[in-house]
């Protein structure tokens, strides 16, 4: 069985107001870095042996004190990148909330794409065979993966077995923690969206 402490990164300037995406210069604000430094002492009681981060800056800012505080690396997994936004990428909420693409991605996620990006069944494929693939690489471990809100969300429904189009009735807020428990052929989603320690 491995272990996986599935955190979203910390507070940066889009959050609540607009598409970040894959925008390379997108970092955490002050208060970002403050979730990320707490991220420290919230996962002290915590054994890691590895950390795994979306190849955007602002997640492996957020993994950065916890992975200097334990001695470990930081990898990259391209598996678990922000979703491709395409046309969203860089605009505010307010210019796409009457596209009837965003409507669709609202309520129907599993067959959504926003324009000229990424189908949403394809964010949660490659979400899912990342961790299968760690499963692999990492038996019996346990894992920090630093994401983003849907990416995760898609790994939380993979587990349970959710439709993709129910996303929207949980959330993941910024640098909450998740846990999830998978072997082989199984997974448990243990803890969710939790903004306190974790044990």
């Amino acid at each position: 069985m491995t272990t996986f402490y599935v955190v979203r990164h910390a507070a940066h300037d889009w959050l609540g107001r607009g598409f970040a995406g894959r925008q390379p210069e997108v970092a955490l604000n002050a208060q970002g870095r403050q979730e990320a430094e707490a991220l420290v002492q919230r996962l002290a009681g915590v054994t890691l042996d590895a950390i795994c981060c979306s190849p955007q800056p602002r997640t492996q800012q957020t993994a950065q004190p916890l992975a200097t505080a334990r001695g470990l690396p930081i990898g990259i997994e391209a598996d678990f990148d922000e979703v491709d936004l395409g046309e969203w990428q860089g605009r505010t909420f307010e210019e796409v909330r009457e596209q009837q693409a965003w409507k669709d991605w609202l309520a129907h996620r599993g067959s959504a794409r926003p324009p000229g990006g990424e189908p949403f069944r394809e964010v949660a494929r490659r979400a899912g065979a990342g961790l299968r693939r760690l499963v692999q690489a990492h038996p019996d471990q346990h894992v920090l993966v630093v994401s983003h809100g849907d990416v995760i969300k898609a790994m939380v429904a993979n587990v349970l077995g959710l439709s993709l189009d129910n996303l929207e009735s949980f959330d993941i807020a910024p640098c909450s923690v998740s846990v999830i428990a998978m072997g082989s052929d199984w997974g448990q989603v243990r803890l969710l969206n939790s903004l306190g320690p974790v044990a």
